[in-house]
């Protein structure tokens, strides 16, 4: 399963196998806080099935929703590596079945194997990178452009949202506007004809317009 995670694309299947070892397989239920924003990192967590939501709250409990991850995909990465506390909270919002390798385990293999550490820099990178482009987002769209971008982030190969479905306030979260503003921009997407809202998911039926 290692293999189709895009933090082990390119590691030689040697080292593939040495994680496989040291890794165990946990399942969790709906709504089970995995990582607490601020907790000392121990693990890297790896999605086999299910939905976690990544988000960061404040005092008053009020949430912003950085990203929702399936299956493949995985969080605890940054923490392994520079030892720091965790940067953000992760939730299950299905039941979810999660590889988890402990940051010993994850350290020993890096620090005796050179080229293992090069792999996990430069997809390390990618991610950084990644985050600037959601930062850029922020900080240089409109709550249109947000909404766009974020629907077209969350959609699969088959241009869907799903497992959950997210709310409009979800969207609103995830983007740092209201729920209300959120809505009449989805209703407007909807009457364009650019999407469709179902019981179980939002479906993007064309490509959604740069500019509103």
């Amino acid at each position: 399963m290692l293999e189709t995670v895009n933090l082990f694309k390119e590691v030689p299947p040697h080292y593939l196998t040495e994680l496989e070892k040291l890794s165990s397989t946990r399942k969790y239920p709906k709504n089970t806080i995995l990582v607490t924003e601020g907790d000392e990192s121990n693990h890297l967590y790896i999605i086999r099935q299910g939905t976690v939501s990544v988000y960061l709250s404040d005092n008053e409990g009020r949430q912003v929703i950085l990203n929702y991850m399936q299956e493949g995909e995985y969080f605890g990465e940054l923490s392994l590596m520079d030892g720091k506390v965790r940067s953000a909270s992760v939730m299950t919002v299905a039941p979810c079945e999660l590889t988890v390798i402990s940051r010993s385990s994850f350290q020993e293999l890096l620090n005796n194997n050179h080229d293992f550490s090069l792999v996990m820099n430069r997809e390390l990178t990618r991610r950084v990178r990644e985050l600037t482009e959601s930062v850029r987002d922020l900080a240089l769209l409109d709550v249109y452009g947000r909404v766009s971008h974020t629907l077209e982030k969350l959609a699969d190969d088959k241009q869907q949202i799903h497992n959950p479905k997210v709310t409009h306030q979800d969207i609103a979260n995830m983007v740092g506007s209201s729920r209300e503003m959120v809505s009449r921009i989805m209703k407007q997407l909807i009457i364009g004809e650019y999407i469709e809202q179902h019981s179980g998911c939002i479906e993007l039926k064309k490509k959604l317009p740069r500019n509103w």
